[in-house]
């Protein structure tokens, strides 16, 4: 069984903090963008998110007719826990050390009552999985969950994929399959 899945993330919050699981909305005036987004993705293929408000209305508005699926909490970006909606200065002044481990050295670090990479990528996968079928699928998700996923596919450390470019309105297209795992367009801006 081979599964096709368009990650795209969801349109820009401008937050310039911390934005894991606070329900910020999108800023979806780009509509020649999304209207490119929409176009370039597969006719019919159904149309899942995570069920953050800027992933919603996102997924709503590329669908365009397709199928929309339920919107899956699993599919959220890290949880920051504490760091949530603070600056990196914030973060900086009060776990200074932690917050460079977080990025230096991500994998099994969180911030205080927040999850860790692992963590974050075990919830992604086991979403993931519940949607794997012999079709396209496309999933309107966060920087976080797709580089989980992305970093999988790769056979790459968390460490190794944190620079990887993410912007909101991309596409990130993995393709699972017997065999393992192809990766298409990374951060397609059609």
């Amino acid at each position: 069984m081979t599964t096709t899945f368009w990650w795209i993330r969801h349109g820009p919050t401008h937050a310039r903090t911390m934005v894991g699981w606070s329900d910020l909305p999108a800023d979806l005036s780009d509509t020649a963008q999304l209207d490119r987004l929409a176009a370039y993705l597969p006719e019919g293929a159904p149309v899942v998110s995570s069920d953050l408000i800027r992933s919603r209305a996102t997924a709503d508005a590329i669908a365009r007719g397709r199928p929309r699926l339920p919107d899956d909490p699993r599919l959220r970006e890290i949880h920051f826990g504490d760091w949530e909606l603070k600056s990196f200065d914030e973060i900086d002044a009060t776990h200074g050390k932690l917050s460079r481990r977080f990025w230096d050295e991500p994998g099994h670090v969180s911030a205080p009552n927040g999850e860790s990479w692992f963590q974050t990528e075990a919830r992604v996968s086991a979403a993931v999985e519940t949607l794997r079928g012999p079709a396209d699928i496309i999933i309107v998700a966060h920087f976080g969950a797709i580089l989980t996923q992305l970093a999988l596919a790769l056979q790459r450390a968390p460490a190794a994929i944190l620079a990887q470019r993410i912007d909101n309105l991309s596409l990130t297209r993995i393709t699972l399959g017997p065999m393992g795992a192809e990766v298409g367009e990374i951060n397609h801006l059609p």
